[in-house]
């Protein structure tokens, strides 16, 4: 009998393993600007930590690339620094028959990237956009060295370079801008080059110099900070969003639930960015 006891009990055993091995974790998908990449990892490290049946993926590529994965049903969530454009929506509509869902989850002052070493200390929103259409070439034309001005930005994909583009520039960039894949190549080469500017999240502006930024020659110079973002004074403010198919529920809600929250809109602060309100 004792035998026959222990024949029973050590299949009944592995069953129980079995059985446990396939418990499947929620899973959410996110996907999209490059900009928040650094500040997606952080609310997903600690998301999962507080839930561990949870599995939240960060993949970046640029807010195109996020959105596109929405439209194409690979992601459940499409980060972007910038807002859908209409056609995007209308791809949206014809495939899922919705209009999708904005969600902003953060606040981003567009830092001007300048070397420590360059004299000039603030520009115009007129100069910035002189500058990356090649009309002002030189840093003596603006109270800087006499040197070529050289321009870096981000690639096509980027809602950083669309917004960038729309509300700076508002022409075509010059093609001696150099696009790099990603923020952070922008803040390398500008820490190389003495000569050099760049524009990003504020969030990777580390080693580098901030220039203070005019809405034009008569306003106030004003650096991206907390208070100055907070109040609209920083001329260079967007919001930071989260873009769904439809609205959320289940696990999906509950994640964004908590970005939204106190605890998640710390992460934001300590990451760098700003709160969404």
């Amino acid at each position: 009998m004792k035998n026959t006891k222990s024949i029973f009990i050590v299949p009944a055993v592995a069953i129980i393993l079995i059985a446990s091995s396939f418990v499947e974790q929620s899973k959410i998908t996110v996907k999209g600007s490059d900009t928040m990449v650094i500040l997606a990892q952080k609310w997903a490290e600690l998301y999962m930590k507080q839930n561990p049946a949870t599995s939240v993926q960060i993949t970046g590529g640029g807010s195109g690339v996020g959105i596109t994965a929405l439209i194409n049903g690979t992601t459940d969530i499409a980060n972007s620094s910038r807002p859908m454009k209409q056609t995007e929506i209308e791809k949206l509509k014809a495939r899922y028959n919705t209009l999708g869902v904005q969600i902003p989850c953060a606040k981003d002052g567009i830092t001007i990237f300048l070397n420590e070493a360059n004299k000039v200390q603030e520009l115009t929103l007129k100069q910035l956009s002189d500058i990356y259409q090649g009309k002002i070439k030189n840093w003596k034309e603006i109270g800087g060295n006499d040197a070529e001005i050289r321009m870096y930005g981000r690639e096509n994909s980027s809602g950083t370079y669309t917004y960038f583009h729309d509300e700076v520039v508002k022409a075509d960039y010059a093609t001696s801008v150099q696009s790099l894949p990603g923020t952070a190549a922008v803040v390398n080469a500008v820490k190389k080059d003495v000569n050099g500017i760049g524009y990003g999240g504020a969030a990777y502006a580390v080693g580098i110099k901030h220039a203070r930024v005019k809405k034009d020659a008569n306003s106030p110079a004003v650096l991206p900070t907390a208070e100055t973002i907070r109040k609209g004074e920083y001329p260079i403010t967007r919001y930071l969003y989260m873009y769904m198919r439809t609205r959320p529920t289940g696990e999906t809600k509950k994640y964004i639930d908590w970005i939204l929250s106190q605890e998640g809109q710390m992460v934001v602060t300590d990451v760098g960015y700003f709160p969404y309100k």
